[in-house]
């Protein structure tokens, strides 16, 4: 019989034990889903005020270069045609080059992510 009771503290004891290591990975896994829920939303938020202030910069520098380039071509609409036609040429090129970014943001994500 002592065996049986052996066999069924063992079997007990093993229980325990799934049942605390499947508690503690539960927690970590929310602790590090809260991770990056947080580091993302931080992300997101600089992102958006910088980009926002950098785009309304972009906006006035763009203006001021398009009157600066039409006044000296005698020609506002030749000016905004120029700035115009830089951003497009900018676009391009960013566009030809996105597998690149894929993989450097990939990269990037993946070492904080995975850490």
């Amino acid at each position: 019989m002592s065996v049986f009771d052996d066999i069924n503290q063992t079997t007990s004891k093993a229980s325990h034990i799934g049942e605390r290591y499947i508690r503690a990975s539960h927690q970590y896994f929310r602790l590090k889903i809260f991770q990056q829920l947080t580091l993302s939303l931080s992300l997101v938020t600089k992102v958006l005020a910088i980009g926002s202030l950098l785009f309304a910069g972009l906006v006035f520098l763009s203006i001021a270069a398009a009157l600066e380039i039409g006044d000296a071509l005698d020609s506002f609409a030749l000016g905004f045609l120029i700035v115009g036609f830089v951003y497009v040429l900018l676009s391009v090129i960013i566009y030809l080059l996105r597998a690149k970014f894929n993989t450097m943001i990939i990269k990037r994500v993946g070492l904080k992510f995975f850490n």
